[in-house]
């Protein structure tokens, strides 16, 4: 059982590092400042162990520690989380898997987790645009309740933000359109309709949105899921 105190969560993280697993992490572009080459999957069966806990994952992200910070993305309150934590975190983002496990693993669980998705598109910061198209991802398959509706008003950024060449954010816009995509089939409609909207920008990186988006939507895989053909 691990122990539900910060410096004690620490020492074992150390404990668990790897400088090869570390190495390994960076060919994949992660951040190795702060990193001590532990596993998602070990985190999160820490996190288990641990139990939900908002008062120490705010004490875990303070650490500044890669592994601690997704660790405190595992065991905080969703409920808990703010507009001012968010902003918080996201500020601190300096790795792409720190900033969609807190995008799709708390924030968009979060209560401001539709505002953020609507405004972070537009900011300049790498990882924090990043991180408003993590986020539709995640509202795309947790918010089970949402109306198509909302959804239409997150499509409507991605087509008006997507002239970011820079690889993170293209590949976060995409993300966010196929997610939202592959809801519904009134989405799929509409997602594909912003897809060729996007196409037709004057950017390398929202023509390969669209080309990417379009490939996945348009597969069979995918119009069988939502039964807009038939199953062999």
């Amino acid at each position: 059982m691990v122990e539900r105190d910060c410096p004690a969560i620490l020492v074992r993280l150390r404990e668990m590092g790897s400088p090869e697993n570390v190495a390994a992490m960076a060919r994949y572009g992660i951040s190795s400042h702060g990193t001590l080459g532990v596993s998602v999957y070990e985190l999160r069966r820490m996190a288990k162990d641990i139990g939900a806990d908002h008062a120490v994952a705010a004490e875990l992200w303070s650490s500044g520690i890669h592994e601690a910070r997704l660790l405190a993305v595992f065991v905080d309150r969703p409920a808990l989380v703010g507009g001012a934590q968010m902003e918080s975190w996201a500020a601190d983002f300096d790795s792409w898997d720190v900033c969609d496990q807190a995008c799709t693993s708390l924030f968009d669980r979060a209560a401001p987790a539709w505002e953020k998705a609507l405004e972070w598109p537009s900011r300049s910061e790498l990882l924090v645009r990043r991180g408003g198209y993590a986020l539709m991802a995640g509202l795309a398959v947790h918010d089970k309740e949402a109306a198509d509706e909302r959804f239409g008003e997150l499509l409507a950024v991605v087509v008006q933000e997507a002239d970011d060449d820079r690889g993170l954010v293209k590949k976060g816009a995409s993300w966010a359109l196929r997610n939202i995509g592959k809801r519904s089939a009134d989405l799929h409609a509409a997602a594909i309709d912003a897809a060729e909207r996007i196409a037709v920008h004057d950017s390398r990186g929202a023509r390969w949105i669209a080309s990417d988006v379009l490939r996945e939507l348009r597969s069979e895989k995918v119009l069988r899921r939502l039964g807009l053909v038939s199953g062999r």
